[in-house]
């Protein structure tokens, strides 16, 4: 396969995973066709043309050296300038794939927050209340970002002739997706049930010989489940502390 391939295969598999589903996603591009097509010729020239197509704008190719078939590739959780000069000393890796954003990905970073919104009403919250405390999140985001170097890993990608891409939010449907499916097929009970089954998953026990394993912060492996939400996973980046009042109001209890 070739850069393209493999990065329009994980957006395709990040939208089967969506829990929102084709057709939200469907409008959702068509309402900001529609905004595009609002705009002065003179913000269309600057405007991200990928954002017509593509609903995940955490998730990019932010640089093509030579454009062939992948056989070896580096990926990691973070893809930077330290693991970009890693990815050149090897000298045989044909492709670099990230998880976090860098570059136009981290810049849109506060785009796919959106997903929040229709998270938190999913799971009961009312989609008012939901975008009250997300958007003021997103704002957040947005500005903390405008102020990083973001496209540093991106220029260094380019000078080391690599290529490089992330996969950001496919990846988080494609994880939140296995886990409700998962703790729907086991029916836990107990917080301890909840942890007993993230820990029968082989990517989470590697994670425990690292030190990086299921941990319950608040509550007692005794207590009970009650409704639970996997809210956590996708949506960019953590949402607002406010939410938790939202989701015990809409009675969620992990």
């Amino acid at each position: 396969m070739k850069i393209k391939e493999i990065f329009d295969l994980s957006i395709k598999l990040g939208i089967e995973a969506d829990f929102r589903g084709k057709e939200r996603i469907s409008k959702n591009l068509l309402r900001r066709k529609k905004e595009y097509e609002k705009l002065s010729e003179e913000k269309k020239a600057d405007f991200d043309m990928e954002a017509l197509i593509n609903p995940y704008m955490d998730s990019r190719i932010y640089n093509i050296a030579e454009d062939k078939e992948i056989k070896k590739v580096l990926a990691g959780i973070d893809i930077e300038g330290e693991e970009l000069l890693l990815a050149d000393k090897m000298g045989d890796i044909d492709l670099t794939i990230g998880h976090h954003p860098e570059g136009k990905g981290l810049a849109w970073l506060s785009d796919v927050m959106n997903i929040q919104i229709d998270l938190l009403n999913y799971y009961g919250v009312p989609v008012n209340q939901a975008e009250r405390v997300t958007k003021e999140r997103i704002s957040e985001v947005a500005r903390s970002v405008n102020a990083a170097n973001h496209n540093r890993a991106v220029d260094m990608a380019r000078l080391l002739k690599l290529n490089f891409m992330n996969s950001h939010t496919p990846c988080d449907n494609l994880a939140a997706d296995f886990l409700k499916k998962e703790i729907k097929k086991n029916k836990p009970e107990y917080l301890e049930d909840i942890i007993r089954i993230l820990e029968s998953i082989p990517e989470y026990r590697e994670a425990i010989k690292i030190g990086a394993g299921p941990c319950l912060f608040v509550g007692s492996p005794e207590n009970r489940c009650g409704k639970i939400a996997l809210t956590e996973i996708t949506g960019g980046t953590e949402g607002s502390e406010k939410m938790y009042e939202k989701m015990a109001q809409a009675g969620i209890g992990t």
